[in-house]
């Protein structure tokens, strides 16, 4: 049929002109066109502007306590309300969020430099080194987490910075597995003989051919780290081992709202409680879609069978072989 024909030319052009993109340019226009994707965007740039931009704009004392205006309910001069020693809350929260923000990315930042390069150290060499850096790295993970949080958290005296290496430390033997399993594939490609046979020593390899092409298993990686990072942060906070004061963040002011649950402060509770779900969420929902932008296998897998015609502004499938639509 001359349309069917038509419509099969179409797509073998459409996929010729693909084929000529960039990896990256591919990902990122499948990340723009995922929903999941820009949700989680657009609710994590709203957390960054309301913690770092928001004190510029809503100006409050966070240091000089206030006594006399001590709990008190939302009002037109306080949106949320006041704690227990006067603070404004809603600037307590802008103020909360920038630690918290802060702690959460600094750790996914450790996490993902230090499990990078101790993941593809060990699936590139392999062998002995392999097996003894793996174990180490198993050995941690079955320790529970928290527990593992804890136990650092107490050696080393509480500040913003330990608490930042804690958690890095913690957060990075997930990033080791993924990348030695990604190694364990990349290291056998032709251009990592080439490499070998031309006298390259094994770490410029590593830096040059192999970390590269795990950055983007890496980013993916990073983002649930920062989410997981300030779930710890709040735990730690929850449980009276979290960064001392002056430094606040999300989770000291919940667990200081929860000893006055029962006076019915509720301004004191659900803020902290709501930043921390949302923010969470947010890194979460943006993990998932750049997972599924920067999977290769998966943009592969989509692309068998069938052809990618365009009729207008409207995508249409087409079978390569014979048929119609």
């Amino acid at each position: 049929m001359p349309e069917a024909k038509d419509g099969d030319r179409r797509a073998v052009n459409t996929r010729d002109g693909g084929a000529s993109q960039s990896p990256w340019r591919m990902a990122a226009q499948e990340f723009l066109r995922s929903k999941v994707g820009m949700a989680g965007l657009i609710i994590v740039l709203l957390m960054v502007l309301f913690s770092f931009v928001g004190p510029l704009l809503y100006h409050t004392d966070q240091i000089n306590t206030n006594i006399l205006q001590r709990n008190l309910a939302p009002s037109a001069r306080f949106p949320l309300g006041t704690d227990t020693v006067g603070y404004d809350v809603l600037g307590r929260l802008m103020l909360a969020g920038q630690s918290s923000l802060e702690v959460g990315l600094a750790a996914a930042g450790i996490a993902a430099g230090f499990g990078t390069l101790w993941g593809a150290i060990a699936g590139f060499v392999g062998g002995w080194l392999d097996a003894i850096m793996m174990r180490i790295v198993d050995g941690f993970i079955a320790i529970p987490t928290i527990l593992l949080v804890l136990l650092l958290a107490a050696i080393v005296t509480p500040s913003l910075g330990s608490v930042m290496i804690v958690l890095g430390f913690v957060s990075w033997l997930y990033t080791a597995r993924l990348v030695r399993g990604e190694v364990l594939v990349i290291r056998t490609h032709e251009y990592i003989q080439a490499a070998k046979v031309s006298g390259d020593s094994a770490i410029g390899i590593v830096l040059r051919h192999v970390v590269r092409n795990v950055v983007g298993i890496v980013a993916v990686q990073a983002t649930f780290a920062v989410a997981n990072a300030i779930l710890l942060l709040a735990s730690l906070s929850f449980l009276g081992l979290g960064p001392p004061p002056p430094a606040v963040n999300w989770g000291g002011m919940l667990t200081t709202g929860l000893n006055y649950v029962f006076d019915n402060y509720w301004w004191q509770i659900y803020p902290a409680g709501i930043c921390i779900v949302l923010t969470v969420v947010g890194f979460n929902l943006l993990g998932d879609a750049a997972r599924d932008a920067l999977d290769v296998r998966l943009q592969r897998r989509s692309t068998v069978g069938v052809g990618l015609a365009t009729s207008g502004s409207e995508f249409i499938l087409v079978p390569e072989e014979g048929g119609s639509r």
